[in-house]
């Protein structure tokens, strides 16, 4: 079993999909199977933005089996009733873009996929699925002898493709939480649109063990890309300061010091712009907040985290669930586990 949680990763070149299916020259054979098992992920964690996550005890499973033609996918849980069942689906991608790294492809792929992380709110979920297809295919690499595991650099590069920022994958892979970061060949930083390779880099933070965590999570879905629209181009270098140090004292409080959670969480560049998309959302930080939680917007919301060193009181649960919200407990997770072996 390869888990993946070292302590960091390096450095993998990034290749566009055309380029890789291109490569790919060798046939799995038929018969092969890999099962994996990756946890969710909630980021930002108040100020770090894009650069700060943690890994959830919530978790998807991922069966595959190399078959003689097409791609079949069966899916229970989570999401069931939405994703697609075909190549298109984005798990079936991971596992395809993950074979072309080694030049490989699979004339037929049968994937038995069973959700728990939920999707569309702020949980990581289409990181995991990039996760789950990458480590599976390497488990499939690894069965066929054609290579050895990818490691972490690769899966965190690979998985945070598909998103284009490194923090929810890099928790997924690595566990415990992260701190991520990017770099471009490009002179002046990082350019969406850059044809320049990035390298999406993160590091482990060992989190002290007394702090526990509780998601609340709402029925309603929310879209990163919308609420992304909502941050401004440009804030005032007040706020910009206030999270620099809110972001490094989030990394003393998760490591050493639980006690400083709650100004470690406080943000100042994108939980406000984004309440009006979620009002529920914003009213449930603030509630939280105001009697003394370290409450988040996971992610891009709705749902809500709570990092602390003991259970969330049953009184304060009960606000959130007055509020639409379902409460959980879960654990600080490790990294992606996968196993491989003949079917």
């Amino acid at each position: 079993m390869l888990s993946a949680s070292a302590e960091s990763t390096g450095v993998a070149t990034a290749m566009t999909d055309d380029a890789l299916v291109g490569d790919a020259k060798v046939m799995l054979p038929e018969g092969i199977s890999a099962r994996v098992r990756v946890p969710a992920s909630s980021a930002n964690l108040g100020p770090g933005f894009d650069c700060l996550g943690i890994a959830l005890g919530i978790y998807d499973e991922l069966i595959v089996e190399t078959t003689s033609a097409g791609v079949e996918v069966e899916v229970s849980g989570e999401g069931a009733e939405d994703v697609p069942r075909d190549e298109n689906h984005l798990v079936a991608r991971a596992i395809s873009r993950g074979l072309a790294v080694a030049g490989v492809t699979a004339a037929g792929l049968k994937l038995r996929c069973v959700n728990a992380i939920p999707h569309s709110r702020g949980l990581g979920s289409s990181a995991a699925a990039a996760v789950s297809g990458l480590a599976a295919a390497s488990g499939l690499l690894v069965e066929a002898g054609i290579r050895d595991t990818f490691d972490v650099a690769e899966l965190v590069q690979l998985s945070s493709e598909f998103e284009g920022h490194p923090d929810n994958a890099a928790a997924s892979v690595l566990g415990s939480a992260v701190v991520t970061w990017m770099e471009s060949d490009r002179v002046g930083g990082v350019a969406a649109t850059d044809a320049a390779r990035v390298r999406y880099l993160g590091r482990r933070l060992a989190v002290h063990p007394d702090i526990t965590a509780t998601v609340f999570v709402p029925a309603t879905e929310s879209s990163t890309s919308y609420t992304r629209g909502l941050l401004p181009d440009a804030v005032p270098r007040r706020d910009a300061v206030f999270n620099v140090s809110r972001s490094a004292l989030a990394v003393v409080a998760l490591t050493d010091d639980p006690a400083a959670l709650c100004a470690a969480t406080e943000d100042r560049l994108h939980q406000g712009y984004r309440a009006e998309a979620m009002p529920p959302t914003a009213e449930l930080v603030a509630a939280l907040r105001k009697r003394g939680h370290a409450a988040t917007v996971s992610g891009a919301g709705p749902t809500v985290l709570v990092l602390g060193v003991g259970p969330v009181p049953a009184e304060d649960r009960d606000v959130a669930i007055g509020l639409g919200f379902v409460p959980s407990s879960v654990a600080i997770a490790g990294g992606v586990e996968v196993t491989h072996g003949r079917s």
